[in-house]
């Protein structure tokens, strides 16, 4: 499908920051925006990218009242060269319709979610910051646009993607981070859409994150909503535990997302020497081996942050420090080895790079 490119007249032209350092995470935006439209009958159409602007919605439309909404999230690096890569950027593209096929909405084509990225972010390239840390983040995401009230798919969508200079996710970077195991909310069981990365499922972790952080913590570690007992994932990533000689990590059951971290953590673990388990986790017998020493280290894995550091973990009554409550040295290992290879600073032995520019 040919994208057509809009004028982006100077008064819709932004200033741009001056100093990366104060980025923060999410909340600046670039001058234009891609968007396709999918219409029953016709299929993708009228693919373009336009100044960045707000949208006009029917109030009746359906992303309102029964959630059509999914989403993804992937970066783009500015090498010291000059040139531009993305990082497994298939990946999105496949998981997004993964969650397009849960939530009853049309399939995105490869070429247009990937060929749509990249047209993008090549006319954004000077929004692309360049500092340690730094990088575009990249937010692909459909919503259901036809007004009706009726419960149903609806025959009118909105995929777009729009463009955010980030620096680290976390306001205090790399750094750990104490995590509270959530034993009374649910976020998502098997056969629901906790695998499709769908606003819903964001939606009901937030109240749960609010009352673990009046309690000091800084995320929320999801048990099972069936038995409250086995180990998910954070809300904003996937957990993974280390022991002496392997790295252990819940399996993918239908009710956690299944991330692109985390399948370059595993694979990376591997070569590392070390044994790699996909299995449910008893947080019970997880405590013991904090209690025990045996369990070495915790750290999470998300497009946002990269690698995060766990550095006390609390359950129920009980606090325990992860480790010596620092960074551990395989959580250091893998956050320095995925973001040289995302910055080009070190070999891309996995063929996880796409260059774009």
């Amino acid at each position: 499908m040919d994208i057509k490119v809009l004028p982006l007249p100077a008064d819709r032209k932004k200033t741009r920051y001056t100093d990366e350092s104060q980025l923060g995470f999410g909340k600046l935006f670039t001058d234009r925006m891609f968007i396709a439209e999918w219409k029953a009958g016709q299929g993708w159409v009228d693919a373009r990218i336009q100044p960045y602007g707000p949208f006009t919605l029917d109030p009746a439309a359906l992303v309102f009242h029964y959630s059509q909404e999914i989403f993804e999230g992937l970066k783009a690096y500015k090498w010291k060269d000059g040139s531009i890569a993305l990082f497994r950027p298939e990946m999105n593209a496949r998981r997004f319709n993964l969650s397009a096929e849960r939530i009853c909405m049309p399939e995105v084509p490869e070429e247009l979610f990937l060929g749509g990225i990249e047209e993008l972010v090549r006319l954004e390239k000077e929004w692309i910051p360049s500092a340690e840390g730094t990088s575009l983040y990249i937010r692909p995401t459909m919503i259901a646009v036809e007004p009706v009230l009726g419960v149903k798919p609806s025959d009118h969508y909105y995929f777009y993607v729009i463009l955010s200079p980030v620096g680290a996710y976390y306001a205090a970077g790399f750094n750990p981070v104490k995590i509270l195991v959530e034993d009374s909310y649910v976020r998502a069981v098997p056969g629901g859409t906790g695998e499709a990365k769908t606003g819903g499922n964001y939606a009901s972790s937030l109240k749960a994150g609010l009352e673990a952080k009046k309690k000091g913590y800084d995320q929320v570690l999801w048990l099972d909503g069936v038995n409250r007992r086995y180990i998910e994932e954070v809300g904003a990533m996937n957990m993974f535990f280390a022991y002496a000689d392997k790295v252990v990590t819940a399996p993918l059951t239908g009710s956690i997302l299944n991330g692109v971290t985390r399948d370059s953590v595993l694979k990376l673990s591997a070569g590392l020497g070390f044994q790699v388990e996909e299995r449910q986790i008893d947080i019970n017998d997880l405590m013991n081996d904090l209690r025990s020493g045996s369990l070495k280290e915790a750290f999470g894995s998300g497009t946002a942050a990269v690698i995060t550091p766990v550095g006390a973990l609390g359950y129920r009554s009980e606090c325990l420090t992860v480790g010596n409550g620092g960074v551990g040295s395989l959580t250091q290992k893998l956050y320095d080895t995925l973001t040289a290879i995302q910055y080009g600073t070190a070999a891309d032995q996995f063929g996880w790079i796409k260059k774009i520019g």
